[in-house]
């Protein structure tokens, strides 16, 4: 970080307080090895991962700690919110992406026994298992470079191939800082597009030891998009060709958007969700 005058002064405020210890490395090297320096200092049982921009619950630590308590279980995460989400209207369409992320997602695939991401923002990680799993984190290329995205989902792939399950904990709530304007926003959403590809690849020697529906989850995450993006550029070449509208094509999206909004808002019980519908035009 740039601040660090701001890091300096919080350490001094809790130099006397035993429960506390600040580690400042002398230059930023990212957040993976900065992970790896505090996971090595580290003597407890559980490592809590918490981003800068999250806030949490004062019962977070104790849900997740709770789950843990099954030494098959190798790691867990809370829900993720908005804590920004009144801001614009696409903070409040992304709170609701994290809430169908999380409550329909995660939900799902912790039923089958395996979370595939635990988000960043807010993890908690089994301590002793992490260590063996820190020098294939630290070395992770990508295009020949480290590798600096997708940490939460290269470790929770990690987790899994060492035979642990992973958990999602709903009523372990964290608030995360969301990209308001639509520049950062596609950023965000390029590294996490990136890191989806990538590590589903690492993914598919784990798959055929997880229930089936995982393999299906993970088809569907990598290759629902991409038939997504044939359709569109499909629809716009017999716009361009023809200069006819791709009605059929219009039509399944559209349906297919207002069946999951719908559904979100009646599990949801909120009606917001069908505004969710703008986010399949973003």
């Amino acid at each position: 970080s740039k601040n660090r005058d701001a890091v300096v002064a919080q350490r001094a405020a809790y130099a006397d307080d035993e429960r506390f210890n600040f580690t400042i490395l002398p230059k930023n090297v990212g957040k993976r090895k900065a992970q790896i320096a505090a996971i090595t200092q580290s003597s407890g049982d559980l490592i809590l991962n918490v981003d800068s921009d999250t806030t949490i619950a004062p019962d977070v630590v104790s849900k997740l700690a709770h789950k843990m308590r099954d030494p098959a279980v190798g790691a867990a995460m809370g829900q993720m919110k908005a804590s920004n989400q009144a801001d614009t209207w696409l903070t409040r369409l992304i709170d609701m992406e994290y809430w169908l992320a999380c409550n329909e997602e995660r939900a799902a695939q912790a039923r089958f026994g395996a979370v595939m991401c635990c988000c960043g923002p807010c993890a908690m990680y089994r301590r002793s298992a992490m260590l063996s799993l820190l020098d294939q984190y630290e070395t992770q290329l990508y295009r020949g470079k480290p590798s600096d995205f997708g940490e939460d989902r290269h470790l929770t792939i990690l987790m899994l191939s060492a035979g642990f399950r992973t958990e999602y904990v709903p009523s372990a709530i964290a608030a995360t800082v969301v990209p308001d304007t639509m520049g950062v926003y596609l950023r965000q959403q390029l590294r996490w597009a990136r890191s989806t590809f990538r590590d589903t690849l690492l993914a598919l020697p784990v798959l055929p030891g997880l229930d089936r529906y995982l393999t299906l989850d993970a088809i569907g995450q990598n290759v629902g998009l991409l038939l997504l993006a044939l359709s569109v550029l499909t629809g716009i070449g017999q716009f361009a060709l023809t200069a006819t509208l791709p009605w059929w094509t219009i039509l399944v999206i559209g349906s297919m958007t207002l069946v999951r909004c719908s559904v979100a808002a009646y599990r949801a019980r909120e009606l917001r969700f069908l505004g969710f519908a703008l986010h399949t035009l973003v």
